[in-house]
């Protein structure tokens, strides 16, 4: 059987396990063998990462030919109009050469963990909320794509990677599936609780 971990990684930590620097890591919060990042988040970013033992599985989750659909939530500095999201969804032009077509809306709110630090707000200038979904992963692209079109991401929080979903872990802690070791399409065999380990 493949372990297949769910983990809410919280604001500020690294998607590693050491750091010569002294930041928090992944070792902060996961103490099980064997099992590594399939893929990355940001350190200023926040919510679901994967992490796994089954190589397969991993190939799957980050080739970038697999096209996996990642979903975020976005919280951005003004209120994000509909030119915007159609340039988003259409595909921007960033250094690295144009995005892929992406999917985004605009969203309420969500209802979710207070950041730890907050993210500092300006009384005159309002915030939004965008759901941006990708296929691609490249460095900060989702940052740099709202960027591009005019409204800067102040929270960042990946809520799904193609068809697992944060569902209501906690920051810190993560939930671990057990899979047959044929890729991520595969139903769950068994559920673990969600736990922070030390």
């Amino acid at each position: 059987m493949a372990r297949l971990l769910l983990f809410n990684k919280p604001f500020n930590v690294l998607s590693q396990f050491t750091d010569a620097t002294g930041r928090e890591t992944l070792a902060d919060y996961i103490r099980l063998p064997g099992v590594y990042p399939a893929g990355r988040l940001d350190r200023d970013s926040e919510g679901l990462l994967l992490l796994t033992d089954d190589g397969a599985l991993a190939h799957e989750l980050t080739h970038p030919r697999k096209k996996v659909w990642k979903t975020y939530w976005a919280q951005l500095e003004g209120e994000i109009d509909a030119a915007a999201l159609a340039a988003l969804r259409s595909g921007v032009s960033l250094k690295d050469g144009p995005t892929l077509p992406a999917q985004a809306r605009h969203m309420p709110a969500p209802d979710m963990w207070p950041r730890d630090p907050p993210i500092r707000f300006r009384a005159s200038i309002p915030t939004s909320w965008i759901e941006l979904k990708i296929r691609e992963g490249r460095n900060r692209q989702v940052r740099r794509m709202t960027a591009a079109v005019g409204f800067p991401t102040l929270r960042l929080v990946r809520v799904a990677v193609g068809e697992w979903q944060l569902d209501g872990i906690a920051p810190g802690q993560f939930r671990t599936l057990e899979l047959q070791p044929k890729g991520p399409s595969r139903a769950p065999r068994s559920k673990g609780r969600q736990r922070r380990q030390h």
